[in-house]
Formats: structure tokens, C-alpha cells, sequence
């Protein structure tokens, strides 16, 4: 029997994105966005906040539907997929929430060992070697049986990497992994995430809006303003980017094609235009 989600022909592109179109609301937040994610590669989508960087990652691992277009993952369309389907889609998948969302009331161990004990029916003492493999790759095995309360917040973050590598996916979804850490913990974000595309031979998607470190692991970038894809390109294309828009928000100017001042009438007329004594 054909499986009407598949599509013909395996592609280098794990994830592929054509003509998306999606709004909330009357909001639109997309408008025809083409966006491929190469298999074994760290795939970065930038834009300012509230450009739907984050939408994107719903969409891609079918938590919401677009409104048309054709989204595939692994050559099959997710909107196509019955929900059993998605489901066993959602195991290949790793996400690392922006907050890093642990359970306040497990341990560490416990919350690293939850997608497995929920999906597999691996004895306990698997679980165990498995979970200190991975707390061991984000160096926190000595942590294991500390409250996430007892965490920081780059521990925090380690934490829900090593429970989103738990069932060894073959795509992780990075959720601005950066926001809110000190140097030292983004220094170390910044290594893992790296190490382990490279070593586990990962597909990763890493939303962010901070330049400089999103740029310095990145493969390949997606700048994504007002629905659309500005521009794409290797780190090195985007920093000599030759659109202005692009070129403001790298450079972080304050003013520039997203203007400084809201549009309003001049200064000197307000000033002018206002009640006399």
C-alpha cells in the first residue's frame, strides 16, 4: 500500500519547506517561506523577535498546521501524517525548550529518563547506563541527583539537552539556547552543540536571534523578517550581506531600514502643533 505522506526520490535535506503560508489570527506570519535543513548540518533561522522563528518549529514537528504550502520531513508531508504517524515522527525529533522546561518535581536523572521510560520498555538498569551516557556528555553526571531548583541556569539548559538527546534523534530543534546565559554557559552551549552534530552525526535547527554565536556554529543561515526569507547563505555570506536590512540587524544599528523613531509627524512640528500658554 503507497503511503500517501511520502514523496519520490531521498533528498540531502532532512526537512523541506516550499511556499509555506501561515497566520494566527489576522496575523500573517509567514507568506510563502522556501527554506531547506540539510541532513548532518547545523541550520540557523534568525530574525528579530516575534518574526516566527519559533512558530517554525511547531510547524516542522506538526504541533500546528500551515495554512497551505508543503512542509516534508524526511520526504513526507506532516501535515499528511495520521496522528500515530506523527508521533513516531515526534521520536526522531529532540527539543531543547527555551526555558529548557525540566519537571520541578524530578531529579535531574529522572527528568533525563523520562522520554525513555514514556516511549521505550527498556529495563531500569539500560535506563540508567543510558541517562549517565548523556548526562556524561553534557558534564553534569555528578549532577544527577540534584532539584532542578538546585540548578543554574546553564546547567538548567545542559540538563534538557541531554534529556532531549535521550532517545538518540536524528534532528534536534534548538529554541534560542542562548538566551539569558552568562559567557561561560553559552561558551559551553555553544561547544556541545557542535560536538554533538558532529560526532552524533545530528540534523540541527537552532533558532536564535543572537548574531554572534548563532553565526560562529552555523552551517548554513535563514534570516526571516515580515514573512519572508531575507536572505540565506553560509555565516560568511550573511555578515557581507548586501541587503541593508540584513546588514542592520548583524551589525545591531539602531537605526536603518528598521527605523529608530515610530513614524509620526516631525519633532519640531509636534513641538509647534501643541497647546500655548
Amino acid at each position: 500500500m503507497t503511503d500517501p505522506t511520502a514523496t519520490t526520490g531521498a533528498t540531502d535535506n532532512l526537512v523541506e519547506v516550499r511556499d509555506l503560508h501561515f497566520t494566527l489570527g489576522s496575523r500573517m506570519i509567514y507568506n510563502g517561506v522556501d527554506i531547506d535543513i540539510a541532513r548532518g548540518r547545523i541550520t540557523a533561522i534568525m530574525g528579530p523577535s516575534g518574526t516566527g522563528k519559533t512558530t517554525l518549529l511547531r510547524l516542522i514537528s506538526g504541533q500546528w498546521r500551515a495554512g497551505s504550502g508543503r512542509l516534508l520531513f524526511d520526504g513526507r508531508s506532516v501535515a499528511g501524517m495520521s496522528q500515530s504517524t506523527l508521533f513516531a515522527q515526534r521520536k526522531r525529533m529532540g527539543m531543547l525548550f527555551q526555558s529548557g522546561a525540566l519537571l520541578t518535581d524530578l531529579s535531574v536523572f529522572d527528568n533525563v529518563a523520562f522520554p525513555l521510560r514514556e516511549h521505550t520498555r527498556l529495563p531500569e538498569r539500560l535506563i540508567r547506563d543510558i541517562v549517565l551516557m548523556k548526562l556524561e556528555a553534557v558534564g553534569l553526571r555528578g549532577a544527577r541527583d540534584l532539584a532542578p531548583a538546585q540548578l543554574s541556569g546553564g546547567m538548567s539548559r545542559r540538563v534538557a539537552l541531554a534529556r532531549a538527546i535521550a532517545l538518540d534523534p536524528e534532528m534536534i530543534m534548538y529554541d534560542e539556547p542562548f538566551a539569558g546565559q552568562d559567557p561561560i554557559s553559552m561558551g559551553v552551549l555553544l561547544r556541545l552543540i557542535r560536538r554533538l552534530n558532529d560526532v552524533l552525526g545530528l540534523t540541527s535547527i537552532v533558532v536564535s536571534h543572537d548574531v554572534k554565536e548563532t553565526l560562529g556554529i552555523a552551517d548554513y543561515v535563514y534570516v526571516i523578517s515580515d514573512g519572508e526569507v531575507v536572505d540565506h547563505g553560509d555565516p560568511d555570506h550573511i555578515r557581507h550581506s548586501e541587503s541593508g536590512w540584513v546588514q542592520q540587524f548583524v551589525t545591531a544599528a539602531a537605526d536603518g531600514p528598521v527605523p529608530f523613531h515610530y513614524n509620526d509627524t516631525s519633532y519640531a512640528d509636534d513641538l509647534l502643533d501643541g497647546p500655548r500658554a
